[in-house]
C-alpha cells in the first residue's frame, strides 16, 4: 500500500496557539505597525485584521502596500523563548504522530525561526521530514495556491496522496482544490462541504478510515 503523506499546520492545529502566543504576537505586531507607520494603536489593530483577512498574513499586507521587511518584522514579532511560556498541546502528541503511518510535512504560515522552535519545545521536530515556515514559501501564505503548490513540487507530492490537517477553514478549500483529503481540526459540531473529516484533537486522527 502507497502510504500518504501528512501535511500539518502549526498554530491552534498542533497546538493551541489561541491559548495566549497568539495575543502576545498580535500585539508585537500592532506595536511594530505602530512604531514603523506612525499610526495609532486603534488603526494598528484595523490594518492587522484587515490584512490578516484580506492576505492570509499581515506581513504580506505590510510588505505589498508599506515595504515592510517581512523578515524583520517576523523576527521581531515571533521571540520563541517569549511565546514559549503560553505553549499548551496534547499530553501524547508524540506518540499520536508516531503512530500515523506515512510521511510527515508541517506547512505553516508562521516564520521558519517560529515553526522550528516550537516543534523542538514540544519535542516533536523528528516526525516531520520537512518544516515549510512562509519564508520557504516565498512570503507567499496559505490559503494562497501558490503555497501549496511550492511545497508539493519541491516535495514531488501527487495532492491525491496527501491529507492536509489544519484548523482554517480557508486554506482547507485550497487542500481540497487541488485534490488532498482534509481534515478540520475543529470543535464545531458541523463540517462544510470541503472538509472529508473533522477532529477535536490530533489523538482522533488514528480513528480515521483513510483509504
Amino acid at each position: 500500500m502507497n502510504h500518504k503523506t501528512w501535511i500539518f499546520d502549526l498554530d491552534d492545529t498542533l497546538h493551541h496557539a489561541s491559548g495566549g502566543i497568539f495575543d502576545h504576537i498580535n500585539k508585537l505586531m500592532t506595536e511594530y505597525m505602530m512604531r514603523h507607520l506612525g499610526v495609532d494603536e486603534t488603526e494598528a489593530c484595523a490594518l492587522r485584521s484587515r490584512y490578516w483577512a484580506q492576505y492570509g498574513a499581515t506581513m504580506h499586507g505590510l510588505s505589498t502596500h508599506h515595504g515592510i521587511d517581512p523578515q524583520q518584522f517576523l523576527i521581531e514579532t515571533h521571540p520563541v523563548e517569549v511565546l514559549e511560556q503560553w505553549l499548551q498541546f496534547e499530553d501524547r502528541l508524540a506518540e499520536n504522530l508516531s503512530a500515523l503511518p506515512g510521511r510527515k510535512l508541517i506547512l505553516s504560515n508562521g516564520p521558519q525561526h517560529y515553526v522550528e522552535g516550537i516543534l523542538q519545545r514540544m519535542r516533536i521536530q523528528h516526525h516531520f521530514e520537512s518544516v515549510y515556515g512562509v519564508e520557504r514559501l516565498n512570503y507567499i501564505p496559505k490559503p494562497h495556491l501558490d503555497a501549496f503548490q511550492a511545497v508539493l513540487a519541491r516535495e514531488g507530492l501527487n495532492p491525491a496522496h496527501c491529507i492536509m490537517v489544519e484548523d482554517s477553514l480557508p486554506n482547507l478549500l485550497t487542500a481540497k482544490e487541488l485534490g488532498m483529503t482534509t481534515i478540520w481540526v475543529s470543535r464545531e459540531p458541523r463540517k462544510p462541504a470541503h472538509v472529508d473529516h473533522r477532529v477535536e484533537k490530533i489523538s482522533q486522527l488514528l480513528r480515521l478510515h483513510l483509504d
